[in-house]
């Protein structure tokens, strides 16, 4: 176990798991844009209205994502000048924005809300729904492992 920059990654533990999570937020909603909506053209991020609505909303998501991505990447770029870039840490943080925005979407934007589906041309949607739902629990869980790895190291070193 390699020891933690202590002073820097200690002051700076807040914000590698924040940049994580926007980056694991921006990464997961751009692959979902571009593979969901673009590449198979599955969903729009809101189909409840026209074709020409249903673009302009995942413009508008596809920006989100840039902007998440972008901006965790200049928070990482400022922990790095600072030499206080964790890199387990800040994985850990990017599988928990993974699986919590997968999960968030899966559960509440596809089932409470209703704004899409995953799939529309398919007679078994419990089966897309209970993979899209899991995959985003596994990373949630490994995510807070990791992290959770990462808080109990950074306890030791505040002894």
């Amino acid at each position: 176990m390699t020891p933690i920059n202590s002073k820097q990654q200690f002051t700076y533990a807040r914000r590698n798991f924040w940049s994580g999570i926007l980056f694991g937020l921006g990464l997961v909603a751009f692959l979902d844009e571009m593979v969901f909506h673009q590449l198979l053209g599955w969903h729009h991020f809101y189909d409840k209205s026209t074709t020409e609505i249903g673009l302009l909303s995942d413009g508008l998501f596809h920006a989100f994502s840039w902007f998440a991505t972008v901006g965790s990447l200049f928070m990482v770029a400022d922990l790095r000048r600072r030499d206080a870039w964790w890199k387990k840490r800040w994985t850990g943080a990017v599988l928990i924005g993974l699986g919590f925005f997968n999960l968030y979407d899966g559960l509440v934007q596809h089932k409470l809300m209703r704004i899409h589906q995953i799939r529309y041309d398919t007679n078994n949607l419990l089966m897309y729904d209970i993979a899209w739902n899991v995959i985003a629990v596994v990373f949630l869980l490994a995510g807070i492992w990791i992290v959770h790895q990462t808080r109990k190291r950074l306890i030791e070193s505040s002894l």
